[in-house]
């Protein structure tokens, strides 16, 4: 659990970081967390967002497509919330969620850094 405890850090590192979640969508459990806040309780976020994945994966299927999610962002007045799946063997049935702060984040740099913190990402 080591290396998912240095993907959380880094995951918090990203300007305006307000919480990460690496989460098992089979179960909607948090297999780790840092940050968060009273008005964003990172356990029910991650069970939530289970749903949006499943979702995502049900509708994929139905319409036949055969591609991969790279992420899926859900733009809020003041946050984006960033959902990418781990692609790698060990991480099956895993995403990595992030909530940032608009007005301090840079989306694109904050799916860039989430994508190389996947990539590396062993469970």
């Amino acid at each position: 659990m080591g290396n998912m405890d240095i993907s959380l850090k880094e995951m918090m590192g990203i300007d305006g970081a307000i919480g990460a979640v690496v989460v098992d969508y089979n179960s909607g459990m948090a297999l780790g967390a840092l940050g968060g806040s009273k008005d964003l309780d990172l356990q029910v976020a991650a069970a939530g967002n289970t749903e949006v994945v499943k979702a995502k994966l049900r509708t994929m299927d139905s319409l036949g497509l055969k591609e991969a999610i790279e992420d899926i962002l859900i733009t809020l007045s003041g946050q984006y919330h960033i959902i990418r799946p781990v692609t790698g063997r060990s991480g099956k049935g895993l995403f990595l969620y992030l909530a940032l702060d608009r007005n301090r984040g840079n989306l694109a740099l904050a799916r860039h850094t989430l994508r190389m913190i996947e990539e590396r990402l062993e469970i």
